[in-house]
């Protein structure tokens, strides 16, 4: 399984019952965050990212359980879908680290995370394709979201502040990074984990039980 992360325009067309499932779902989350915060970019991502660390921690999870009950390896996986969970809890962190979550913002994350998780658990015990799938379209939607976030701090319509701690630590950026350079590394990340979780969900399609390790290229 080869990775491009650079290539930030990639889309997986539905072509199933379940691919189209799967996108109409992550495309209801989109619209209604849209109907609640508009260009509010910082506050919108902070209630999204909350959800998008849901799925790689919950097929982490039962990958984990499948192993244990088949005695198998896991070829590296389990891993890779808990690093994938625990980036998205970076990004969450960054922009809290800007912008505080007031009260109706964390009821929004109550509500959603709560209803989010256990919907993609169960989702995902039914169909784990469904459920890299619907993974894969919640970071092809932020990948869209950040590059429109990134495109209009250069046109000067949204600030520019100076880029977190967390993020010039974990991203290795330049001490004067602004949060600019951390959108363009969180857009990476995204690039990523789109590519994936769709590859997964299409070896899971083709039969295989366990797609090979994911080979990036940077």
């Amino acid at each position: 399984m080869t990775i491009d992360k650079t290539d930030l325009s990639r889309h997986h067309v539905p072509r199933t019952v379940s691919d189209r499932i799967a996108y109409r779902l992550v495309g209801m989350v989109q619209f209604v965050a849209g109907v609640l915060f508009g260009r509010r970019y910082r506050h919108r991502t902070i209630v999204l990212e909350t959800i998008a660390a849901v799925p790689g921690m919950v097929a982490a999870t039962l990958l984990h359980l499948k192993c244990l009950r088949l005695m198998i390896d896991d070829r590296g996986w389990i891993r890779v879908l808990l690093n994938e969970a625990e980036t998205q809890r970076v990004h969450l962190m960054v922009f809290v680290s800007i912008d505080r979550p007031n009260l109706f913002e964390r009821l929004v994350v109550l509500f959603a995370q709560g209803l989010f998780y256990n919907a993609h658990f169960l989702i995902y015990l039914l169909s784990p394709r469904t459920g890299h799938r619907i993974a894969g379209y919640v970071a092809e939607d932020a990948v869209r979201g950040y590059g429109q976030y990134l495109n209009e701090i250069r046109d000067g319509r949204q600030d520019n502040p100076p880029a977190p701690g967390l993020a010039i630590a974990y991203w290795n950026l330049p001490p004067d990074a602004r949060l600019s350079d951390a959108i363009t590394a969180i857009l990476e990340d995204e690039a990523l984990h789109r590519d994936i979780n769709h590859s997964f969900a299409d070896a899971l399609a083709g039969g295989q039980n366990l797609p090979g390790p994911p080979q990036i290229v940077s």
